[in-house]
């Protein structure tokens, strides 16, 4: 299994580096903001042969990837350089599947059903949270539902990611919090999961060691470039575990947070974390001793760092939330199984309802 890039560049200033991995026609797939930012102009810069695709939109739909790559089609890429969050490499890797093999984003749900060869990819994260730009999974929302929907193969990997954490000081601090709280929970989650190995494992504790000394400033927003470089490696050491691994309950609890009530993912992650490390105490509570001895509440005083407001939740909707969580994916992977009623049990005890 390929998990992680053919390469990875890091450091301050690494995205000068673009012009080494990339020839050809390159398209950039990015969003407005990081326009904005001015890192697509930084990138564009550097390159002779470069179209932009500025279209990319927060959890991105099969449509959304659809319009990316009709774009593609018409500027004929020999490259397609993802930069931005998540959802600008979660739209780029869509789009390879789509130049190489037809059809719709639905096609290709679950593993290794690309139906060609596909463009060379180069991922550029401007966020320390995802881990996308270490693994060869687009994740999406159906077209209707917004069901999360993973297509995976590994010729989408990245074939190098760069890592310059100059790109993520424009996050603000709000969106710097997310992103962190997410990337934790990816090391948490995957260190547990029903299908981590040693050489998976091995993945999550270093993202977790990583992360662990720099987290507190990212969420008080005193980061400074050393540390921000700290949480984007281990955000990207996270990917690699969840390629090589899986996720888990809070994951599965945390999209239809998501998909019915337009939960921030990193906010809906987190909101359901603790609730589900304790359903998990009993089958796995010595790696989380392993990690640190004092985890859970350790998750807690970093999510209470985030000053993340309350998830509000009408009594009417919790069985939906419910039934939806344990058709998830990512749910069958957590340690210990889930069923509909205890992810029920779940929400009331994270958000604090009778």
């Amino acid at each position: 299994m390929t998990t992680t890039p053919q390469k990875i560049i890091e450091g301050p200033g690494s995205l000068s580096k673009l012009p080494e991995v990339v020839s050809g026609r390159v398209l950039i797939v990015t969003d407005p903001g990081i326009v904005a930012a001015g890192h697509v102009q930084r990138a564009v810069a550097l390159l002779e042969n470069v179209v932009v695709y500025e279209g990319v939109k927060e959890n991105p739909t099969e449509s959304d990837v659809a319009a990316c790559a009709e774009f593609a089609r018409g500027v004929k890429p020999e490259v397609l350089v993802g930069l931005g969050g998540g959802s600008s490499m979660d739209t780029a890797k869509g789009t390879l599947f789509l130049l190489s093999g037809g059809g719709v984003m639905s096609d290709y749900q679950g593993h290794g059903k690309a139906k060609g060869e596909m463009l060379p990819f180069v991922a550029i994260p401007t966020t320390a949270g995802t881990g996308s730009e270490c693994q060869s999974y687009a994740v999406l929302c159906r077209d209707g539902s917004h069901e999360k929907m993973a297509c995976g193969d590994p010729r989408a990997m990245a074939r190098v990611a760069i890592l310059d954490a100059e790109l993520t000081g424009s996050m603000p601090l709000r969106v710097a919090r997310l992103s962190a709280l997410d990337a934790l929970s990816h090391a948490l989650e995957s260190a547990v999961c029903n299908t981590a190995t040693d050489e998976s494992r091995e993945f999550s504790f270093a993202a977790f060691r990583r992360m662990e000394p720099v987290i507190e400033s990212v969420l008080r927003g005193t980061a400074s470039l050393a540390e921000r470089g700290e949480m984007l490696a281990g955000a990207a050491m996270a990917g690699r575990a969840i390629e090589a691994s899986m996720l888990g309950g809070a994951h599965a609890s945390a999209n239809p947070l998501t998909a019915h009530l337009g939960v921030a993912h990193g906010r809906a992650v987190l909101t359901m974390l603790p609730a589900v490390m304790r359903w998990n105490q009993s089958e796995v509570g010595r790696i989380y001793d392993d990690l640190r001895p004092d985890l859970i509440s350790w998750v807690e005083e970093m999510r209470g760092l985030a000053e993340l407001e309350p998830v509000e939740v009408p009594e009417c909707l919790v069985s939906t939330l419910a039934d939806e969580a344990s058709q998830q994916w990512t749910g069958r992977f957590n340690p210990r199984p889930l069923v509909a009623a205890d992810f029920e049990q779940l929400y009331r005890e994270a958000l604090l309802l009778k």
